[in-house]
């Protein structure tokens, strides 16, 4: 099951607008999942799962070689296999309820309670099906090879491939089942403490007492004074609390070396590059196509900025501030909608038909409320259901946008589920493609759309600061977490090293503008992706740079593009980058792809510079 596509969380709108002006903001309903926690088809399925598992490793388990050796061998593999996604499916729809429902209020024990001991029930049920992907593993290539050329196991060749490439790291199915049993009371334990103490975390701010989310919305508050309370809030209360995610930023990094020792990694992010199916000079190529660029992205932009609101630099609390003089804009749900359905349709009415289904039932959960998770993402739940989109919709045009990337990855999910559980799962650096693609559809209506030269300005502004958030902001992340994981494996890190490692890198990517005060270096604490996918970051950084390139082929060349692009979502995993791109003419092993991607940003800043500021 795939995990949560979960949008930073300093990439949502910051200041909300009135509920009354934004109109039916929709939650949605998990009833297609299960109607509710007491469920009897909850408690049924798993139960079902259970006796199913113990049936599969009874038939399969130490009999592998035999079968594969044996008559009708392709035929009794490819059942296996059918049997083992089955019972794949049922474990994620389980688990994707749970998770979702708790991420509705992640302050209530109860739902707190029902996630974690439905994951012991998953986890519990799974221990029995791990000996099936390391004994297929077993075999020998040129049997899997012959047997998989033709057939009913030609189906699954695309899957067989993909879990080959884990064998080198693979341990024996002992040692893998106590791993598996154990991450209930370790890393997801440690995941689910920094989730809940995050969420119970409370910013004193002008006399008021704020949950996280709306105390990061301050920090794009128009009132500067606000935006600097905000700040200090954060600060005070994230450092009188930065002994325990250093605890658990310790804990969960000495986890990852551990599992990466046994399993034979060379590099700290060796195992996230497996499990995005990219080689690492891919992944150094862009870092360092990235950091190159700096001094005319991130640098330049900050450097304008600053003189936009008469200064030398700007504070920190004031990098994601309003344009000074820019409209206020309010943007209803409807009106939401409505723009990101039309950029869909603009495209792709096939597209734009599979959005609406968000809308029209009720797959969407927008409000904002308090226990609610912050940020957004969409989760694929599992092929024979369709995705969830949460978001937290505060009606300002960066949320309109962050609709449209959630979609995208909705839309991803669901041209994908026809490969089934095993196969429509997308790598992580692909995963980025379709939400940042639909991102960018929504801004260029959008800025069509503009009816001043102050509004497609700031329009223009945001686009790039999203931009530099996705792209130099989550490379700065990805260097962070180097340097945090590479040093934590020679000792335990105080929440003071932690946060110098912090501050040496934002410095670095953010530029001399931006001036970063006392309080910053205990902003690491609260980005979640540093607990939940240790180097995930780069993800965005790669989807967005790809995205460009490939929306730079579109606007050259729009005949055919729709279909080719099509075809490379509903691929899901079952090809590699290079030949999904192909198609395309483009080869993320190229230096220069990555320039083209980072040449689309610096194009968005010279015609920011050529515009006269409102």
């Amino acid at each position: 099951m795939l995990p949560f596509r979960r949008r930073p969380a300093f990439h949502q709108a910051r200041a909300s607008a009135d509920p009354a002006a934004l109109g039916a903001v929709p939650r949605w309903d998990l009833s297609d999942l299960y109607r509710a926690m007491d469920a009897p088809a909850f408690a049924t399925d798993l139960a079902a799962a259970a006796a199913d598992a113990e049936r599969f490793a009874a038939d399969y388990r130490g009999h592998l070689g035999a079968i594969a050796d044996g008559p009708d061998a392709g035929a009794r593999l490819a059942e296996a296999i059918g049997r083992y996604e089955r019972l794949d499916e049922v474990l994620g729809r389980a688990a994707s309820f749970a998770q979702l429902l708790y991420t509705e209020d992640t302050a209530d024990a109860g739902r707190a309670k029902f996630m974690a001991d439905a994951g012991d029930r998953v986890t519990a049920v799974s221990s029995n099906l791990l000996f099936f992907a390391l004994e297929l593993n077993a075999l020998p290539d040129a049997t899997l090879d012959r047997l998989a050329a033709e057939g009913p196991l030609a189906h699954w060749r695309p899957w067989l491939d993909d879990i080959r490439k884990d064998r080198p790291h693979q341990l024996d199915t002992k040692l893998e089942q106590l791993f598996h049993e154990k991450a209930v009371t370790g890393r997801a334990a440690w995941t689910r403490l920094f989730d809940e103490t995050i969420t119970s975390l409370r910013f004193e701010v002008d006399g008021a007492r704020l949950p996280l989310e709306p105390t990061l919305n301050l920090l794009q508050d128009p009132d500067g004074r606000a935006r600097e309370a905000a700040a200090a809030a954060l600060a005070d209360t994230l450092g009188a609390n930065a002994r325990t995610f250093a605890l658990i930023t310790n804990t969960l990094s000495k986890d990852l070396e551990i599992s990466n020792r046994w399993r034979g990694f060379e590099d700290v992010a060796d195992s996230r590059h497996l499990s995005n199916r990219v080689e690492r000079d891919v992944v150094d190529a862009l870092v360092t196509a990235v950091r190159d660029a700096h001094p005319r992205l991130s640098h330049r932009y900050y450097a304008m900025k600053a003189r936009w609101f008469g200064r030398d630099r700007l504070d920190h609390w004031d990098r994601n501030a309003p344009l000074p003089g820019a409209p206020p804009a309010v943007v209803p749900w409807t009106e939401a909608r409505d723009t990101v359905l039309d950029a869909y349709h603009g495209f792709s009415p096939v597209l734009s038909d599979i959005v609406r289904r968000f809308f029209d039932r009720r797959w969407i959960d927008a409000e904002i409320r308090p226990g609610k998770a912050p940020g957004a993402f969409s989760h694929p739940t599992v092929p024979a259901v369709h995705p969830y989109v949460l978001m937290n919709y505060g009606g300002r045009p960066r949320d309109v946008m962050v609709l449209a990337h959630e979609l995208g990855h909705g839309v991803h999910q669901t041209l994908a589920a026809p490969r089934g559980a095993l196969m429509a799962q997308t790598p992580l650096t692909l995963a980025e493609t379709a939400s940042v693609f639909g991102e960018m559809l929504c801004f260029r209506a959008m800025v069509q759309r503009a009816t001043t030269p102050a509004a497609r300005f700031a329009l223009l502004a945001a686009k790039v600061e999203d931009m530099l958030n996705t792209v130099v902001r989550q490379i700065a992340f990805y260097s962070f977490e180097r340097k945090l994981h590479e040093e934590r494996v020679s000792g335990e890190l105080t929440a003071e090293r932690i946060g110098a490692l912090w501050m040496s890198v934002q410095a670095d990517s953010l530029g001399p503008a931006i001036r970063l005060g006392p309080g910053y270096e205990t902003f690491w604490s609260y980005v979640p992706h540093f607990v939940h996918s240790p180097f995930y970051v780069y993800a965005y950084a790669f989807g967005d740079c790809l995205v460009n390139s490939l929306y730079g082929v579109f606007r050259a060349s729009p005949e055919g593009f729709a279909e080719r692009y099509l075809a490379l979502l509903a691929a899901g995993g079952t090809k590699h980058h290079s030949e999904l791109l192909k198609p395309f003419g483009l080869d993320a092993h190229d230096p220069g792809f990555w320039s083209i991607g980072l040449g689309v940003i610096e194009g968005l800043i010279d015609e920011l510079e050529r515009l006269p500021q409102p």
